[in-house]
């Protein structure tokens, strides 16, 4: 056990968690929200520190992140919890189990995160992922800021459910982000994350306004989330708020979980596609086979100037200094200098 950051102390041993916008009032003996912290005799303390309970080597691709070095690897950690309980969830065995319960942990110190990290072939940084990574957050911000020491990326894959305090504190460790935008309503949230939406939008408006760089993917679920009228009123809200450079991945659903409605068509994803494209420069769609909508084109010329087959990358359009090989337009991606 580690005592935890953020927290307010109460009466009687109580106390308030700070981190997520649950705001968990705990009861000494009481768990949070997020299965992993809870209340030791009026100390906040998390459950997972020093420890993982999974580890691996990924395509940064695989994140999803097509504009943060291109075609390179991340070693990526994960724990298990989460502070939303979403129905369709593709993690739920890890990220939906206390970790009280969880006998699969690997022990293992930031220190020697950053070895194998370092140790890694053709490795840029860590990537903190598999379950939601804030719940992590003082195992997540040990290493980062040992990983920013070492010359590492940070990338950070979460659903944003984050108080903006501890957001800010990590922020300049953080070299890049993939938020999940689940939906563009409070109902959509309510009902199946059980969660809230203003908060993950003040945090997708605060990372913008960041260093770091910032992917949305957006899981389209048949009859849930792709009403067309909301899907774009939240392109239009993503142009506006963040920046119509923002790449949006638009990934297909299928039935897991608690949740078993038909997988999203093709049709649907590909509509949902060209109307996005009406607003942003940069989107593609995910967990189908579709290399023209899972490639990069020149906002201005329209020539492809980054080919993608799976996670297999061919930068075949851009120049080193990230122009556009064919008009000279300026993309906005991060790559190797």
């Amino acid at each position: 056990m580690q005592e935890a950051l953020f927290y307010t102390k109460l009466e009687n041993q109580s106390l308030r968690c700070d981190l997520c916008p649950w705001n968990c009032v705990l009861k000494p003996g009481q768990t949070g929200n997020c299965k992993v912290r809870s209340n030791e005799k009026g100390m906040l303390v998390t459950h997972v520190f020093n420890k993982v309970a999974a580890f691996g080597i990924d395509p940064i691709e695989k994140k999803p992140l097509y504009h943060f070095y291109p075609g390179t690897s991340i070693f990526s950690i994960g724990e298990v919890g989460c502070n939303l309980h979403c129905s369709f969830c593709q993690n739920h065995r890890i990220s939906q189990c206390f970790a009280n319960d969880f006998s699969g942990f690997y022990e293992i110190s930031s220190p020697e995160i950053i070895d194998k990290a370092i140790t890694t072939p053709q490795n840029i940084g860590i990537a903190y992922t598999y379950n939601e990574p804030f719940t992590f957050y003082e195992f997540m911000f040990e290493t980062a800021k040992l990983a920013h020491a070492n010359g590492l990326k940070n990338v950070v894959v979460s659903n944003g459910y984050i108080n903006p305090e501890p957001l800010q504190k990590i922020l300049p460790y953080i070299d890049a982000f993939n938020i999940d935008l689940k939906a563009f309503t409070g109902e959509f949230y309510r009902t199946q994350t059980k969660g809230k939406l203003e908060p993950v939008l003040e945090a997708l408006k605060m990372i913008a306004k960041s260093t770091s760089h910032l992917e949305i993917t957006n899981l389209v679920i048949t009859g849930l989330n792709d009403d067309e009228t909301e899907f774009e009123n939240m392109v239009q809200w993503i142009a506006d708020e963040l920046g119509n450079e923002i790449p949006l991945h638009l990934s297909r659903y299928f039935p897991q979980y608690k949740l078993d409605v038909t997988a999203t068509p093709s049709k649907k994803l590909e509509k949902l596609y060209a109307l996005a494209k009406q607003y942003l420069q940069f989107v593609y769609l995910g967990n189908v086979n579709d290399t023209e909508r899972s490639s990069t084109f020149c906002p201005n010329c329209g020539k492809l100037i980054i080919s993608r087959n799976h996670y297999f990358t061919n930068p075949v359009g851009i120049n080193q200094d990230k122009t556009c090989k064919f008009c000279g337009t300026m993309i906005k991606i991060v790559m190797n200098d």
